[in-house]
């Protein structure tokens, strides 16, 4: 009987000096004593030792809560507050917090209302349509006419001209916008100016050829004009000086200067199909754009 009650003594003496040291102390007081517990069940079974054993799971019972109550500082009252990993209840998915990946905002374009439609690059190795090539041999529909005096080759050569473009008017009613007289007509100036105010949209112009021959810059350039302007059924008009020779062989001399309708090309523009009022036993002829660009050196065209 001494033997049990120096037991109890000393395990309340024990139980006490665990509940006032830290924290960590506290817990392994309290694991001490759940050991004690269970060494206690496992007694029971034992005759003569079984009532000091219950009597020693009763006193930790009562003390085992003690370091809640005696905790002074905030290190025993965190140990205590802090659950277990095992017993902590798993979040609920609609209690997520607002920083919570499952809370965040979607990024796709579809989630976002502010979000802005995709815009598609083009495929770099996806081209436009070309333009059209234009055919290598053009000739328009024209009505010819020889002038009606010396001196108005200018008005007979724009109304052949205005012919194939496919519109009617006469030697008289264009020497007028020409300022054309017995001393013909002044330049190319003039010719430009009377076919815009005949064709709709004015898409003559004037192209000079300052020098005494042209270059290979002005060849190339009345060959483009002669394609385009053909190509969009208007007839050029040329105003030459000196002596040509056609695709035939024929000799043409106007040495004072005078004034030829283009009505046709071929070879893409290489030669040029002539309308000349000059002489109506040869109304036209084939010259090449090498010969009329040099033809018209000195002078300049309309196209």
């Amino acid at each position: 009987m001494k033997h049990r009650l120096n037991l109890e003594l000393r395990l309340k003496r024990q139980l006490r000096r665990l509940a006032t040291e830290r924290s960590y102390q506290i817990v392994a007081g309290s694991a001490a004593a759940l050991v004690l517990a269970g060494g206690t069940a496992a007694a029971l079974t034992t005759g003569d030792e079984a009532p000091v054993r219950q009597e020693r799971t009763a006193a930790v019972a009562e003390l085992a809560p003690q370091p809640v109550e005696v905790a002074a500082n905030g290190e025993v009252q965190a140990a205590a507050a802090a659950p277990s990993p095992s017993d902590s209840p798993s979040p609920s998915p609609s209690a997520a917090p607002s920083d919570s990946p499952s809370a965040a905002p979607s990024d796709s374009p579809s989630a976002s209302p502010s979000a802005k439609p995709s815009t598609a690059k083009a495929d770099p190795d996806v081209t436009p349509a070309e333009q059209p090539k234009p055919p290598s041999t053009k000739v328009l529909d024209y009505d010819y006419q020889a002038q009606t005096a010396y001196w108005n080759c200018g008005p007979a050569a724009v109304r052949n001209a205005l012919s194939a473009t496919g519109i009617e008017t006469t030697q008289d009613a264009m020497a007028v916008p020409l300022h054309a007289g017995v001393n013909g007509t002044d330049s190319a100036e003039d010719t430009t100016r009377g076919l815009n105010q005949m064709v709709k949209g004015s898409p003559y112009q004037t192209h000079m050829i300052s020098g005494q021959a042209a270059t290979p810059a002005q060849m190339d350039q009345l060959q483009a004009d002669l394609v385009n302007a053909i190509g969009d059924g208007r007839g050029v008009v040329v105003n030459i000086a000196g002596s040509a020779t056609d695709t035939s062989g024929g000799w043409h001399s106007f040495p004072g200067g005078h004034y030829i309708a283009v009505v046709g090309y071929k070879d893409d523009g290489r030669t040029a199909l002539i309308a000349d009022s000059a002489n109506p036993s040869v109304p036209s002829y084939w010259i090449t754009t090498i010969n009329l660009a040099n033809w018209a050196a000195t002078r300049g065209y309309s196209a």
